[in-house]
């Protein structure tokens, strides 16, 4: 059936009939199993977030497709857990590299919120979602119905609002993605770390929950006298392991400075 999401017992994890997931070797505390490199269509296809650069991923990926014709890279965004290796994949596979910021584009086109890609008859629908990053994109997998989301969706866990972001994007990108999740009939979200989530409302509806009880627990710590943004940490992530601590004071410096704001 179309649209289902079929696991497999590999490392890459799952996909779904049009699109495939290479796992790119850079596990981390931000990054989770690392990055999904994801593959869309058929003898031609797209390859969505290259990755790192990182020699091996990049011609594993390449050998994967064998004689397949790659047309074009797009980026879900320019982090460069998912952009650093799109200039070495495009000089290896001669393809154009698309996204929404130009400093990342290789070619003369871009990506931006509405147009509509396709290759052999496979449609992804381009979704601005900025709030993880400034240039944040999804990217509705019409056949299968599923959304490649990047990281805006993780997964496992809840993504981070980067320094390049802000939290009343993200919240009104959420907003849109579970209105199209369930317009469309979603079947899967596809992130670009961690596993096919099978269930996109239940996903979806979990994000924007936590993050509304994120920022009742931080006017809660405001109001208990936490000042700075590592004073809320201290509060807020007093059961949570120190080692996060600094990715934390990041969301939350983007979750005060939306208090501030309101």
């Amino acid at each position: 059936m179309s649209g289902l999401y079929i696991p497999i017992d590999t490392p890459d994890g799952s996909r779904t009939e049009h699109a495939e997931n290479l796992l790119a070797p850079n596990p981390g505390m931000m990054t989770l199993d690392g990055t999904n490199t994801w593959v869309i269509g058929g003898e031609q296809c797209i390859v969505v977030d290259p990755g790192p650069d990182d020699e091996a991923h990049l011609l594993r990926v390449r050998d994967h497709l064998g004689d397949r014709n790659v047309t074009q890279i797009l980026l879900t965004h320019g982090h460069v857990d998912h952009s650093g290796g799109a200039r070495r994949f495009a000089e290896l596979v001669k393809a154009p590299v698309r996204a929404l910021d130009p400093a990342h584009r290789l070619g003369e086109e871009g990506l931006r919120d509405g147009d509509v890609v396709t290759v052999a008859g496979v449609e992804l629908h381009v979704y601005g979602t900025p709030g993880h990053s400034f240039d944040s994109l999804c990217f509705w997998l019409a056949q299968d119905r599923a959304m490649l989301t990047g990281d805006t969706v993780l997964g496992r866990g809840t993504t981070v609002i980067a320094q390049d972001g802000g939290l009343g994007d993200y919240l009104r990108s959420l907003d849109r993605l579970r209105a199209a999740a369930e317009e469309l009939e979603a079947m899967a979200l596809l992130p670009g770390h961690g596993p096919v989530l099978p269930d996109p409302l239940k996903a979806l509806d979990g994000y924007i929950a936590h993050r509304r009880e994120r920022l009742d627990q931080i006017r809660k710590a405001q109001a208990a006298g936490a000042r700075t943004a590592s004073e809320v940490v201290a509060i807020v992530y007093a059961d949570v392991d120190r080692a996060l601590w600094p990715v934390a004071e990041v969301s939350v410096r983007a979750q005060l400075d939306y208090l501030e704001r309101l």
